[in-house]
């Protein structure tokens, strides 16, 4: 296995859960340290990155990178013209959104919690499930989410979140999971599949806390 990866921008499916396209970046290219990701803004005038503050006692400092077009952050009351090159720095407790002004607009987000070793959970994949859930389609989410499971095993969250699903489904048989496995939470620890809501945040989620661009719930 080599110890290095490369990829094109256009080379990483692009994500979409009904708000803003993302590329999940992190998980392409098998990155576990730290939360990064891009996000495109079609048209000008779309938002790019959900408002959020960040105000979490675990909260990110997040980096942002204008890869191409021209965006406007709105931080704390505060606009801010970036064009493409533009490095903004957001601290947590800070609210932030940014738009689109021209079609096309890239934004590339890093984030990590001060202090914290960063937790991968591939909240980036189960992100356009999440619309499912919160339709109330748990069944058609349970059975898209085994897919993911069966595919990226790694990812506990993933597996947590599949047993939530099945349990609304009604099919508390197989809440276990894949190959009898009882779901875990983010913590390793063994959960009931009733414990609800979903634990996963995604930009990205179900929310149980505010959004982020990074990271999940």
């Amino acid at each position: 296995m080599r110890g290095y990866a490369v990829a094109q921008l256009d080379e990483i499916e692009e994500l979409d859960d009904g708000r803003e396209p993302m590329r999940p970046v992190r998980h392409h290219l098998g990155i576990t340290a730290f939360g990064v990701n891009t996000w495109t803004g079609r048209n000008a005038g779309d938002r790019i990155l959900n408002e959020h503050a960040e105000d979490e006692p675990d909260a990110n400092e997040e980096l942002y990178l204008v890869l191409q077009g021209r965006a406007v952050f709105e931080l704390d009351g505060d606009r801010v013209v970036a064009p493409t090159g533009t490095f903004v720095f957001v601290r947590p407790g800070v609210k932030r959104t940014a738009f689109a002004e021209e079609p096309g607009t890239t934004i590339l987000a890093l984030g990590g919690t001060p202090g914290k070793a960063y937790e991968v959970n591939g909240w980036e994949l189960w992100s356009p499930v999440r619309p499912l859930y919160e339709a109330g389609k748990y069944a058609e989410a349970a059975d898209r989410l085994r897919v993911l499971v069966e595919a990226h095993p790694q990812y506990a969250g993933l597996v947590y979140n599949l047993a939530c699903c099945e349990s609304l489904a009604g099919r508390t048989s197989d809440a276990l999971g894949p190959s009898g496995m009882r779901s875990r939470s983010r913590n390793g620890l063994a959960r009931s599949p009733r414990t609800i809501p979903i634990s996963i945040r995604s930009a990205t989620s179900p929310r149980s806390r505010s959004w982020s661009a990074t990271r999940p719930a």
